[in-house]
C-alpha cells in the first residue's frame, strides 16, 4: 500500500510498514531526566506506531564511552535509525512525537 500524506505544506510518500523493520540505537548518559524521558518516549512511540517491527539497543555512554565514535554522537540523548536506510539521527528527549515519526519515516494517516 502506498499513500500520499499531506502535512506541513508537503506531500510525503508512505509505504506500508508491514514489510519494514526499524533497527534503532538510543545513546544516553546514565539515568538523567532526559535519558529516562527519551527511553519512555521512544518506547511509547514504537509501541503505538510500529509494534513488533522494531529493535532498540540502548547504549549508556557512561559505561561505554568509546561507542559514541561509531555513530559520531556529539549530543545525548541521540536516537540513531540504522534501518531502514538511510541512517538518521534525532537529538533530544524524543518528546516531540511528530518530529520523531518524521525522522523514522512514519507518517500516520488521520482517520
Amino acid at each position: 500500500m502506498l499513500e500520499l500524506i499531506a502535512g506541513a505544506g508537503k506531500m510525503h510518500t508512505q509505504t506500508d510498514i508491514s514489510n519494514k523493520r526499524w533497527i534503532l540505537r538510543l545513546y544516553v548518559a546514565g539515568q538523567t531526566h532526559k535519558s529516562i524521558a527519551a527511553r519512555a518516549n521512544l518506547h511509547a512511540i514504537c509501541e503505538q506506531h510500529m509494534p513488533d517491527k522494531y529493535h532498540v539497543d540502548v547504549i549508556d555512554l557512561l559505561e561505554n564511552p568509546g561507542l559514541a565514535k561509531d555513530d559520531q554522537i556529539i549530543a545525548i540523548p541521540t536516537l540513531v535509525r540504522n534501518l531502514p536506510i538511510p541512517m538518521r539521527k534525532i537529538i533530544g528527549d524524543l518528546s516531540n512525537t511528530e518530529r520523531v515519526l518524521n525522522g523514522l519515516d512514519i507518517y500516520p494517516t488521520s482517520a
